[in-house]
């Protein structure tokens, strides 16, 4: 039998159909394929790599990790109040912004707890804002309104007329980064990455009770084909039409794209140090166009949202600029409307045309669930916000759907 060494090397050009485990049922290639290299699937890899056995093959289409949407966003990490009492998003954002601070600060990742200011103009808005601080209290997420005096002495360009709502838990964290310890951890564990391999045909043997073959096609041409125990779709932008691949016509879904632009802004001041996020507008979805900062302390701005049927599609788009420069303006008076430009694109998996945030009328949640007649397979659709900060939660759950 070849090394793993030189197994490896094989997979990162294309499949072999040498196994590396000669324990494995089935006599299987691999115990586990991870179809998705975003910062999910390196998650759901990682963890499932780490039981006793078992020898798992993340599948990856570009030539690295990470190169949609876990690196084209605000990077993040979320307290969990938006997303209903009732949804998974909620449980798991909670949970997982807890573990990645925890990771981060254990292997020295680059992150900051910023904190994140919610701000209101008028009375309608201001009544959002006590909406969210009654349901962070009903899960256990710190919140807590501002003086106005206190809100003056520490942010004075920003403009709350109303109020402001202070998230202490959230922060920002370099994907990149966190990308980069996940795939390394992964392969420590002994765990291969087959980049630059998309995948174009998916079967389960016998339902899934024989495991899975998964056939991929490298620059080539050239076809290669494994099998696997369990088989985990946590595609991104490409999740749907996978499970397209498996799942008979009647449950086949339609993939909806949100495509974002992220605004750039060219001079120093003024510069908050926080996170700034204009009060949710009951009836218009989303949370309008917010200010965030990156680990060096660079402020963007957005996204916006801009419905599109090309995922990949990143030409950033100007038409909503002015729109979003009177948002920004309206929480932060005093910015330099000139200095502010198209930055990147960013764009969402999304499981219908409707708002990602409030738990309410129209919310999708995450899907994240061992299909019915399909066995070892876990299916994750509509991985979008929260995402990122829920990603070493979501590799738990799926943990435990495989194994249960």
């Amino acid at each position: 039998m070849a090394s793993q060494r030189a197994i490896q090397r094989t997979c990162i050009r294309g499949f072999t159909r040498r196994g590396i485990s000669t324990t494995a049922r089935r006599d299987a290639d691999f115990t586990h394929a991870v179809i998705g290299g975003g910062v999910v699937g390196l998650a759901i890899a990682r963890q499932l790599q780490g039981r006793d056995g078992a020898s798992t093959v993340l599948i990856e289409r570009h030539g690295t990790v990470g190169t949609e949407t876990s690196s084209r966003n605000s990077e993040v990490i979320h307290a969990g109040l938006y997303y209903g009492p009732d949804s998974q998003k909620t449980p798991l954002c909670i949970k997982g912004k807890s573990m990645l601070y925890d990771l981060c600060a254990k292997h020295s990742i680059p992150h900051r707890n910023t904190g994140k200011w919610i701000v209101a103009q008028d009375d309608t808005q201001f009544k959002a804002l006590e909406g969210i601080h009654t349901f962070s209290k009903q899960v256990d997420v710190p919140t807590r309104f501002l003086s106005k005096e206190e809100a003056q002495r520490r942010e004075p360009d920003v403009r709350a007329e109303a109020g402001v709502l202070e998230s202490t838990s959230t922060g920002i964290v370099d994907s990149h980064s966190l990308m980069q310890f996940l795939e390394g951890d992964f392969e420590n564990r002994g765990g291969i990455c087959a980049f630059k391999s998309p995948v174009v045909h998916v079967s389960p043997i016998d339902s899934g009770r024989g495991g899975w073959e998964v056939t991929t096609k490298t620059a080539d041409g050239e076809e290669s084909t494994i099998t696997a125990e369990t088989l985990i779709n946590s595609a991104g932008l490409a999740a749907i039409p996978i499970s397209n691949m498996i799942l008979p016509p009647e449950r086949h879904r339609k993939p909806f794209y949100a495509k974002g632009t992220y605004y750039s802004y060219a001079v120093s001041k003024p510069k908050p140090s926080t996170l700034v996020y204009p009060a949710p507008i009951p009836g218009h979805g989303g949370l309008g166009t917010h200010l965030t900062l990156d680990m060096a302390g660079r402020i963007r701005f957005g996204p916006d949202v801009e419905w599109t049927d090309d995922p990949s599609d990143y030409t950033p788009n100007r038409a909503n600029l002015s729109a979003a420069l009177d948002d920004i303006q309206s929480y932060l008076p005093g910015i330099d409307r000139e200095a502010i430009d198209l930055d990147y694109v960013g764009i969402r998996p999304k499981l219908g045309r409707a708002s990602a945030t409030s738990g309410g009328k129209g919310f999708v949640d995450f899907w994240i669930e061992k299909e019915d007649g399909f066995e070892g397979f876990v299916n994750l659709l509509g991985i979008e916000s929260p995402g990122l900060t829920s990603c070493l939660a979501i590799a738990e759950k799926v943990e435990g759907l495989v194994y249960r």
